[in-house]
């Protein structure tokens, strides 16, 4: 780990108040003041909406911290021989400090950040796939988890703190890594987490009802996606390049000008990705479009043609869905702009065998297919209920629910949209955190109508998918939708283990002969 004097540290920051020794040597960095392990830590007092870091500076200090970050105003309570520094932001500047620290790692890589309401994961792991198939290793930070090239994280955030951040791009690169994947999500981008971050190339994939208990309107859920774009002129021209930065941009989405706007007047080279063929995209450099789409159920095929390189080529992956082909676009163009061709892209998607929870199949042989999806906003259920749709010759069941603690208008948004699209439909507990699951349960089955025999409310979700699975006879599908990847479920006074894979995969055991 690195080890450098505060005062160098503290030079990024804009006239910080420091008491104390500012020639201390720092060796570590944390929020956490359970992460202080020992002599040398600089603690960051945060304040949270649940917890404030000042109180637990007297812990962290009683561990060794040699240093605190806190609030102006704020009491700290630090014996004598422990630096106190007053600062506007603890967040921001313990993110500024961490890029110091670790010496601006994510300046020497060519990193890919990729923002919206759906597709992140799944675009971020075809990236990743596509560069490492031409052997380009890349790290990959998401919502599934941080891969460093030395270990793989669990995720507690889609993006990390942006010291948290620093340190795993500073992993990267002790691993010998030159590229970085991530998913940017816009409670990151609006709480400044990666605002030191030197993106090469941004991606929008679109814009959905999503967060608005933290964004209050779509207007500016859309405006703290567009901050990325703005931002890929604050570090210069590309990685080792004389030429601009990359936005790769969704034009068949409403917000896509946004995203536009902002990325030429960061000087950005614009690259249009649409399933729609058509004319050229006003205010865009290149333009790469997919058509001739055959839809299968489990692969996808099209035909895509990429302007910049003159190429059209067929395109085949083993994911169902026509966010899929979004999905493919969006990796292939921003591929193309890290320096990989499209040929050899394409090549690389047909060996993609898709994401943990992203319409993963749960096959023991059933006559009946059963989908596992992380869709937990309206656009997305409504997604991949259209994909059901469109693979099934028979009838569509529904598993879901809505998480606690989370933005409340999209409960009966998303009834009924299972009420309309599926064929029947089961409400059931998601991660109810602090809220009675009950209680949920209503608020999403008030937008579902009168129950006429084609819906039900099963909280015990192990319960609900039991029964969505002894309902399916040969030619159906069961959608079990909201929590995908996650290996938990989250209730107000415990966290108990929980796999919609692995329960289906019981219930198919128990319900179904042979399987």
């Amino acid at each position: 780990m690195p080890e450098k004097q505060l005062d160098q540290l503290l030079a990024c920051l804009d006239a910080p108040e420091v008491a104390g020794d500012a020639h201390v040597r720092v060796t570590s960095l944390t929020y956490d003041s359970r992460n202080v392990a020992g002599p040398g830590a600089l603690f960051a007092a945060f304040e949270g909406a649940r917890f404030d870091g000042h109180r637990f500076i007297g812990e962290a200090v009683g561990r060794g911290a040699c240093a605190v970050l806190a609030l102006p105003g704020r009491a700290v309570e630090a014996p004598e021989g422990v630096t106190v520094v007053r600062v506007p932001d603890t967040r921001r500047a313990l993110g500024a400090i961490a890029r110091e620290f670790y010496d601006d790692p994510s300046g020497r890589m060519a990193v890919t950040g990729v923002t919206g309401t759906k597709g992140k994961t799944t675009t971020t792991y075809m990236v990743a796939h596509i560069l490492e198939s031409v052997g380009m290793p890349a790290g990959l930070i998401g919502t599934i988890g941080y891969r460093t090239g030395r270990s793989i994280r669990p995720a507690p955030n889609t993006t990390p703190e942006a010291a948290d951040l620093q340190e795993i791009f500073y992993e990267m690169r002790q691993s010998g890594l030159d590229q970085a994947v991530m998913e940017v999500s816009s409670h990151a981008i609006a709480l400044g987490r990666t605002a030191l971050i030197d993106f090469d190339v941004a991606v929008f994939t679109n814009i959905g009802h999503d967060h608005l208990d933290f964004h209050r309107t779509i207007d500016q859920y859309a405006e703290a996606k567009a901050d990325l774009f703005r931002g890929l002129g604050r570090f210069g021209p590309r990685l080792g390049k004389p030429w601009p930065k990359s936005a790769v941009i969704n034009t068949d989405d409403l917000y896509s000008m946004k995203m536009i706007k902002a990325s030429r007047a960061a000087g950005a080279h614009v690259v249009a990705f649409s399933a729609k063929p058509g004319p050229w995209r006003d205010g865009c450099d290149d333009l790469a479009t997919a058509d001739d789409v055959h839809m299968g159920r489990s692969s996808t095929s099209f035909i895509l043609q990429h302007a910049a390189s003159g190429v059209r080529i067929p395109v085949r992956t083993r994911l169902a869905g026509a966010f899929n082909v979004y999905n493919a676009l969006a990796a292939v163009a921003a591929s193309y702009e890290l320096g990989v061709s499209v040929e050899q892209s394409a090549a690389a998607l047909a060996s993609f065998s898709g994401v943990p929870g992203r319409f993963q199949s749960v096959d023991r042989g059933q006559e009946f297919a059963v989908i596992v999806d992380y869709a937990h906003s309206p656009d997305s259920l409504a997604n991949v209920l259209a994909t059901a749709r469109e693979i099934t010759r028979g009838h569509v069941i529904c598993v879901f629910g809505c998480g606690g603690d989370r933005d409340r208008t999209k409960r009966p948004l998303m009834g009924r949209i299972a009420a309309e699209m599926a064929d029947y439909s089961i409400v059931t507990s998601d991660n109810p955190r602090s809220e009675d699951p009950a209680s949920i349960a209503r608020e999403v089955s008030a937008g579902m109508g009168a129950n006429n025999g084609r819906w039900a409310v099963i909280l015990d979700r192990a319960e609900a998918i039991r029964e969505a699975i002894g309902r399916a006879r040969p030619g159906d599908l069961v959608l079990i939708a909201g929590k995908g990847h996650e290996t938990y479920q989250v209730f107000a006074d415990r966290t108990i283990d929980f796999d919609d894979v692995q329960v289906a995969e019981a219930a198919l055991r128990e319900l179904v002969p042979g399987a």
